[in-house]
């Protein structure tokens, strides 16, 4: 692993959520079903199977985790298991985790982690929105302008 006190040159080009990821001929990743927020109809809210993925550039060894923590950041979601990648000088490298039965208990602004080395890295917030009590707050207008 990369020493702590090292500089590095690591960077998080981007950060996807969505339902699956395949990987197809050439080394091309497919993502399907992107997101950036989840709209329900009831809460407790189950997601059967979900990814989110990490692309990378730089160069060095690292380990890297995601987790996602409740609203009020006192609880953990979902916690992946540490995965180790390696990116050659000029390179990239590619890190998905996947999760599967994940319950997300109410509405609110969860936030999706990614930790290197068992640092934080990166922070992006992911809503869960209950649709019904979206509609009751007068969410949904029929007036047309």
């Amino acid at each position: 692993m990369s020493n702590p006190d090292q500089k590095t040159d690591l960077q998080l080009v981007y950060t996807i959520l969505c339902d699956d990821v395949r990987l197809e001929a050439g080394n091309k990743l497919s993502f399907m079903g992107i997101f950036q927020n989840i709209m329900v109809q009831q809460l407790p809210a189950s997601l059967i199977k979900f990814a989110v993925v990490n692309h990378w550039k730089g160069h060095g060894t690292y380990l890297s985790e995601v987790r996602i923590l409740t609203p009020d950041r006192q609880g953990f979601v979902v916690v992946s298991q540490p995965t180790s990648f390696e990116i050659n000088a000029g390179g990239f490298a590619d890190n998905i985790s996947f999760f599967v039965n994940v319950t997300f208990p109410k509405a609110g602004n969860y936030f999706v982690q990614t930790l290197v080395n068992s640092n934080l890295f990166e922070e992006q917030v992911l809503t869960i929105s209950d649709a019904g009590e979206t509609n009751l707050l007068g969410g949904a207008s029929e007036a047309i302008n």
